[in-house]
């Protein structure tokens, strides 16, 4: 019999959209977090409900796993030198760019990466075929 600690549970990856369910805890804490309101940016935008400091867990980038680009996916650059597709389906998708961003993502995780105020804009620099975009 295989002892529990050699079984690595695999996170499910999403491939349909009907399959995705979002976990209720990163929800819950993403919600306590931030809100969506209009951008001065681009139309809708991620705004901190109350301070948010350096480095500190803002929320994960949740959706279905897709295979192909789109207005709401990020790409997640793999351990392996793949990527993963996330078509976004909580209020993170809604994250604007900015060459001076006050957030970044690791992996799927979003961090601030300077203290954000409440009632500001998080953002995030979309990547170098941004570059020079503000």
């Amino acid at each position: 019999m295989k002892s529990n600690k050699n079984i690595q549970r695999k996170k499910k990856e999403y491939y349909r959209e009907e399959d995705y369910k979002p976990s209720k805890r990163s929800d819950k804490s993403l919600k306590a977090k931030v809100y969506i309101d209009k951008s001065p940016i681009h139309g809708l935008g991620v705004f901190a409900k109350k301070t948010i400091r350096k480095n500190e867990y803002i929320g994960t980038y949740e959706g279905v796993v897709v295979l192909s680009d789109g207005t709401y996916v990020l790409w997640v650059q793999q351990e392996y030198g793949g990527w993963k597709l996330i078509d976004g389906k909580n209020e993170l998708r809604y994250l604007n760019h900015s060459s001076k961003p006050n957030a970044e993502f690791r992996g799927d995780k979003l961090y601030a990466i300077r203290t954000i105020k409440p009632g500001e804009e998080i953002t995030f620099h979309y990547g170098e075929d941004w570059e020079g975009v503000d």
